[in-house]
């Protein structure tokens, strides 16, 4: 490419051990919309963290127009020209929706914010969304998530950036929204803007952009015009491996129907989701981030409501809804945010895994802490946590061994049924070949499991089931032997 506005090559970062970027280059021209793709975790969000100026490279080199571009952070980056729109949203809740779009870039003289021009400014940046008429007096928290989109996209627009990043912007707006911002994105291509779309969804990437990049494991695997490509293409370059029997399986018969849920949603992500999950069976769920996979564990674990459809627990009362309820029920739920949601960092081991039954150490509000110990201690070395002794603080543990004791607490209360979000993320290879033979031996005694991952091979090594999720709905479920990688993203990214 002759004529290029950013140019990245070589760009290396490292978190500790972990190399979420190990070489990726990457040309953009002016006027240019250039589709970022990869699986989750490929490396893209780090990628342009860096180019944001909220991460700095460890290594490679970044022009922008013809020059060396080094933000020093992302307001630097945005008073050089690269602005970025975030998937999980950035506003300040308790500002209006007009101190959120003008948020370091306030019209004012000597101190003074010159509110009319401030207003005009405003209304122009969302007239570009085609929601001029958006109340800007309003608390930007009172609005819908999709309304916050707006909010978050037009505050990237006022700046008139020669480079703009969206990250995943479709995920939070309807159809008419979408069709409004692709409109807007045309205009900015018209004007020169290049743009950086982050999607999964390859019908969309298909639709708006001009060229690709495809992402694995921190390196750049791809790159070409997007008319000439196929989408199968795309989703081989994604995922670019075989799934290997690597995954230990213990023998295990489906029996009967444990959890029922029929036609369930749950605002604003989960829209419609049936399953029936049997005794001894391993359901895995895949799909794409924001897709409502955790939505539809949090709704069956009662954390969410069930706005429509039914939940329903088999040999159990189903009278009542709470999280509290369902473990009575014997349902067990592992968070995939185990550091604010799974676990209590400054309290024991010991404290973690018999939280749910603490009644049962002692009696009168006092625990018996020899008993309490003695049980998690069990545990410890039944499945072979790395640490002092049970009584040491959980947060002095490596996320392995903290996601072991999360799992030992619903092997404690004891659950029948285990929802799992994410049980391997985070975590070391050795912990994870332990997690999947402790899933597997679950099933063979009789336990139902439903496995959320973004890790496919692991989804289709160990799963009797499998079901993805495409834009807050449960689109396909069927048999593990009738998946395969590209059927799987097929179907997430809504290309079936």
């Amino acid at each position: 490419m002759s004529d290029v506005r950013l140019r990245l090559a070589g760009i290396q970062k490292s978190f500790g051990a972990t190399r979420a970027l190990k070489s990726v280059s990457l040309n953009i021209a002016p006027g240019e919309v250039h589709a970022l793709i990869g699986e989750n975790g490929a490396g893209k969000s780090t990628l342009m963290k860096v180019l944001s100026g909220a991460h700095t490279a460890d290594a490679g080199t970044m022009e922008l127009g013809g020059k060396p571009y080094l933000p020093e952070n992302p307001h630097d980056a945005r008073l050089k020209g690269v602005a970025m729109i975030y998937q999980e949203l950035n506003l300040a809740l308790h500002l209006s929706a007009q101190e959120n779009i003008l948020l370091g870039a306030e019209s004012a003289s000597a101190g003074w914010i010159n509110q009319k021009n401030s207003r005009e400014r405003a209304r122009a940046a969302l007239a570009l969304l085609g929601h001029e008429n958006l109340d800007l007096s309003k608390r930007a928290g009172d609005f819908s998530i999709a309304e916050q989109q707006i909010i978050e996209i037009a505050r990237a627009l006022l700046i008139q950036p020669q480079v703009l990043i969206m990250d995943e912007p479709t995920s939070s707006l309807t159809q008419a929204d979408t069709e409004k911002l692709f409109g807007t994105i045309g205009r900015l291509r018209a004007q020169g803007v290049s743009v950086i779309y982050i999607s999964h969804f390859l019908e969309e990437c298909r639709q708006l952009c001009d060229r690709y990049t495809v992402l694995k494991d921190g390196e750049t695997v791809g790159t070409g015009d997007m008319k000439s490509v196929s989408l199968d293409h795309i989703v081989t370059l994604m995922t670019g491996r075989e799934v290997k029997d690597l995954y230990p399986r213990t023998e295990h018969t489906p029996g009967d129907v444990v959890l029922s849920v029929k036609t369930a949603a749950s605002a604003p992500r989960l829209k419609r989701a049936s399953l029936e999950l049997r005794a001894g069976e391993i359901f895995g769920l895949a799909g794409l981030i924001g897709a409502g996979r955790t939505d539809l564990l949090r709704t069956i674990f009662s954390l969410d409501p069930c706005d429509t459809g039914e939940v329903c627990i088999v040999s159990a009362s189903n009278g009542t809804h709470a999280p509290r309820d369902r473990w009575q029920q014997g349902v067990g739920f592992l968070s995939e945010n185990r550091k604010e949601e799974g676990l209590m960092l400054n309290q024991s081991i010991a404290d973690n895994l018999t939280l749910t039954k603490m009644e049962t150490f002692g009696r009168f509000g006092w625990v018996n802490r020899t008993r309490q110990l003695a049980t998690a201690q069990r545990w410890v070395d039944d499945l072979r946590v790395k640490c002092r002794d049970a009584s040491q603080s959980i947060g002095q543990l490596s996320g392995g061994n903290q996601q072991k004791v999360a799992i030992a607490r619903l092997l404690e209360h004891p659950a029948r049924i285990f929802l799992l979000d994410e049980p391997t993320r985070g975590i070391d290879v050795g912990s994870k070949a332990q997690i999947y033979q402790l899933i597997s031996e679950l099933a063979a005694s009789g336990k139902a499991v439903v496995v959320v991952s973004s890790y496919l091979p692991e989804l289709l090594g160990m799963c009797d089931t499998i079901g993805v999720m495409c834009r807050g709905e449960l689109a396909a479920v069927r048999p593990r032997a009738q998946w395969n990688e590209a059927e799987i993203m097929r179907v997430a990214t809504g290309s079936a």
